[in-house]
């Protein structure tokens, strides 16, 4: 389920190198701390939890309210846990831009590496996928999808943490995603949203959107050249006043390209999806296709979708951008040392690794 959203305004910028090569071996001490005490799915759980994300990355010292918190945490993650993957039983995969495009590669990697069954490592490349898609296809807020962060366990336990951006209103939404609480890819699968901007979002992963869903299917599969009718509609350029489209409609589907919608349509009609979910995943079904198939259930066949859509912890060690000061680096070093004497003592007794912790209160 969601577990909220946060309105942070945009800031530019990216962590120097003197920062961020501090920022992976705090991120790789605390993750250990984390996974020696309660295990990895305890840290799987806390990483979907939008609100620790953005605590972790304050205490790791980068801006408290940046989208940048984003791409940076999961890098660090991922350069601070190398080598650790067996030990910890977490592999963190993807990245941003083009790494985000090699994750189901990495996780096939990966699960050769930790000699997974193939059915695991199937599922996990599958949730990779269908999570991105959902957010990028599903979720009409504008947004689009430039980084995916797929981190899983031995175990097959799995998080993502994934960001889009919008350049129009210059902000960025992150989603997380759990695989321990999903019942269901395409209705309210979310662990929790975080928005740079509040935004009136069309959102068929919500329940009240399941009728939408299911009209979206039977469109492709029923009176087809009845679909081929209404997708004109929706390209004319007065289709607002055909359709009787609301004034504050806050989605247009502007340059329709009908060509390229009834070669979707046909492909679609082709590999005849029994559900939502599988028509997402359909190959060249982005967007637009849903968006107009969406709108036609809407505006034409009456379903309604959904429209609807810590700090403290940056003074820890403060921030890249001077708030609430800047980053003390001396206070970070000792952050550090402490940390990596007690999982070096962990190491040695773990029996005795509890006590070694609490004394850091």
């Amino acid at each position: 389920m969601r577990t909220g959203i946060a309105n942070l305004p945009l800031h530019y910028g990216s962590a120097p190198r003197w920062l961020f090569d501090r920022m992976k071996k705090l991120a790789s001490q605390i993750t250990q701390i984390i996974v020696w005490d309660y295990g990895p799915e305890e840290f799987l759980f806390r990483l979907s939890d939008p609100y620790w994300f953005q605590a972790l990355g304050c205490v790791l010292g980068f801006d408290w309210h940046s989208s940048g918190v984003t791409t940076t945490v999961g890098g660090a993650l991922k350069e601070g846990l190398k080598g650790l993957e067996k030990d910890l039983g977490i592999v963190v995969a993807g990245g941003k831009g083009s790494t985000s495009r090699k994750t189901p590669l990495h996780i096939q990697n990966w699960g050769d590496k930790l000699r997974l069954n193939s059915e695991t490592v199937s599922g996990l490349i599958y949730a990779s996928k269908m999570s991105a898609k959902v957010d990028n296809t599903a979720v009409f807020d504008g947004f689009q999808l430039y980084h995916h962060n797929f981190i899983f366990t031995t175990s097959g336990l799995w998080v993502v943490v994934q960001q889009g951006m919008n350049p129009s209103l210059k902000s960025a939404r992150r989603y997380h995603w759990l695989s321990s609480s999903l019942n269901d890819f395409v209705e309210e699968p979310h662990s929790g949203i975080i928005s740079e901007r509040k935004t009136k979002t069309l959102d068929l992963t919500a329940k009240k959107s399941k009728p939408t869903r299911q009209i979206c299917v039977r469109l492709i599969k029923d009176d087809f050249s009845q679909l081929i009718k209404d997708a004109k509609l929706l390209s004319q350029k007065n289709w607002a006043e055909v359709l009787n489209l609301p004034e504050d409609h806050p989605i247009y589907p502007e340059n329709f390209n009908k060509k390229r919608l009834d070669k979707i349509f046909y492909r679609i009609k082709e590999k005849d999806p029994e559900d939502f979910e599988k028509l997402l995943g359909i190959e060249g079904v982005g967007p637009k296709t849903i968006l107009a198939l969406s709108l036609i259930s809407e505006l034409i066949y009456g379903a309604k979708p959904s429209w609807k859509d810590p700090a403290r912890y940056s003074f820890a060690h403060g921030g890249k951008d001077g708030y609430p000061y800047p980053v003390q680096r001396e206070t970070y070093d000792q952050s550090i040392q402490i940390l990596k004497k007690a999982i070096q003592k962990a190491k040695l007794s773990r029996s005795e690794r509890i006590q070694a912790l609490k004394s850091l209160s």
